[in-house]
């Protein structure tokens, strides 16, 4: 038997159960209204956080640092629960999603497709975020006293930009793929466990059945594993966001909210543009309608932007595609896994904007060869990063630090990241939900979709009776 049929007969038999039945408590949280509770508590936070910051001046600044702490603890626990978990869950769900597809070569058009639509409406995102921040030049708005406030530049050299070499890329292409998948996983390289989790996941399918089967059983139970412990986490989001906040309220003052007003308008007009240029997307080249593509995604962008973490919301994301969308299954617990973990648009158009800022607040002209590096990075972090919350901030210092601006005037914009990495990640999302439906209709299939829901549900019945995940009947 050739290699492509016994890869044909695996995929024929193998039916892991679909992440989405993970997504009851989910839809209970936004039932629940857990983004309103969200935003009421980082409202609340601002407040207390000037209350108890140097501004008032009702504490001590020795008092209210400790104060503000202990209040910012929730949200650190929020934060480290849902990293501990983004890896295993990333891990697990791409490799079941590859042994969801209907067949190899199906598999294989997927994979250059979807690969090459992720990094070319990553680099959209990130020119449109040069775009508007060039427009609106919000650096000009920034009260300069905030940089002598807020950065110590006694001991914050500017930094330059590093140099490149066309010889070292080779070096830079061989390091996507892990000597060391478990220190890949530890360091959190999120494009190398990808593209480990892809390598598992064909070998896998590609073996017999009777020896793939444990190994999916084992996946589907980590995942379970991995979304009880996200749902406890997504209990503590309001007082995670009340928390952090107050922190970063009684840190920096509110006469800093007030100075970067106008690069939160920037980057959420951004977000906005980029939101429509999805909306307008589905419209020409699907049959949704504007209207009724916002409705039905309406309760998984919600809940992506209460919890800062595509990933923590796939579950939903998956069923949305399926049973709103009418996205084949087949495609959706694919691309949905992989988009959460490399398809962040949101973070890219983010990250070009706060560079340009922060380049327009140093009074540094990085030129077009600047923005074509800006672009370049934006795509490259927006693949690698966690699909975890306040990841965005973190990598934005490799940007600055490559266009030779001083990493420390990430200090002037930590205290607004909160809402900013709320908005983005709800657009991340949006831009997973569009890729599944465009996909469904530029992939051809040999099942419609009725077939494909039909069989599902023939699966679940079998999983009822059997009590197994992963089946194996024709």
């Amino acid at each position: 038997m050739s290699n492509n049929t016994l890869l044909k007969s695996t995929l024929s038999t193998l039916y892991p159960r679909s992440l989405k039945h993970l997504s009851g408590t989910l839809s209970r949280f936004v039932e629940k209204r857990l983004w309103l509770k969200v935003l009421i508590a980082m409202f609340a936070g601002m407040l207390v956080g000037i209350l108890i910051g140097p501004s008032v001046g009702w504490v001590k600044p020795a008092t209210g640092a400790v104060i503000g702490s202990w209040m910012a603890f929730p949200g650190q626990l929020f934060i480290a629960a849902i990293q501990m978990m983004v890896i295993p869950l990333v891990f697990a769900s791409i490799i079941r999603g590859l042994a969801a597809s209907e067949s190899i070569e199906q598999l294989r058009r997927l994979g250059f497709v979807v690969a090459g639509y992720f990094v070319f409406t990553t680099a959209i995102a990130a020119i449109i975020g040069l775009w508007v921040a060039s427009i609106i030049d919000p650096g000009q708005y920034l009260n300069p006293e905030l940089l002598t406030t807020q950065i110590n530049f006694s001991t914050t050299p500017t930094e330059t930009a590093p140099t490149y070499s066309f010889s070292g890329f080779p070096e830079k292409l061989l390091h996507i793929l892990p000597s060391n998948p478990l220190d890949a996983m530890v360091k959190g390289e999120m494009l190398q466990v990808v593209l480990f989790a892809i390598i598992v996941g064909v070998a896998l399918i590609s073996m017999p059945t009777a020896q793939s089967k444990p190994m999916l059983d084992l996946l589907g139970s980590l995942q379970q594993v991995c979304m009880t412990v996200v749902h406890w986490a997504m209990r503590l989001a309001p007082l995670a966001v009340f928390g952090l906040m107050a922190r970063l309220t009684s840190q920096t003052g509110a006469e800093a909210l007030v100075g970067v007003a106008v690069y939160v308008a920037t980057v959420l007009l951004g977000l906005a543009l980029l939101f429509i240029l999805y909306i307008a997307t589905v419209s020409l080249l699907t049959t949704e309608t504007p209207t009724g593509f916002i409705k039905a995604i309406r309760e998984v962008i919600l809940l992506a932007f209460s919890t800062s973490s595509s990933a923590a919301v796939m579950p939903l994301s998956i069923k949305t595609a399926e049973e709103k969308l009418l996205v084949r299954p087949s495609i959706s617990q694919f691309v949905i896994p992989l988009g959460a973990t490399i398809n962040m648009n949101g973070t890219a158009l983010y990250q070009a904007i706060a560079a340009v800022f922060l380049a327009q607040v140093f009074n540094i002209d990085i030129g077009l060869g600047g923005m074509v590096l800006v672009v370049v990075m934006a795509v490259g972090a927006s693949i690698g990063s966690p699909a975890t919350p306040g990841v965005g901030i973190v990598i934005l210092s490799l940007t600055l630090s490559t266009i030779g601006v001083p990493p420390a005037g990430i200090a002037l914009i930590m205290g607004v990241d909160r809402i900013l990495d709320m908005s983005r990640t709800a657009i991340n999302v949006t831009g997973d939900l569009v890729a599944a439906k465009l996909m469904d209709k530029w992939i051809g299939s040999e099942k419609s979709l009725e077939a494909e829901l039909a069989e599902e549900q023939q699966h679940d019945l079998i999983r009822t009776k059997t009590g197994e995940d992963v089946i194996t009947s024709p």
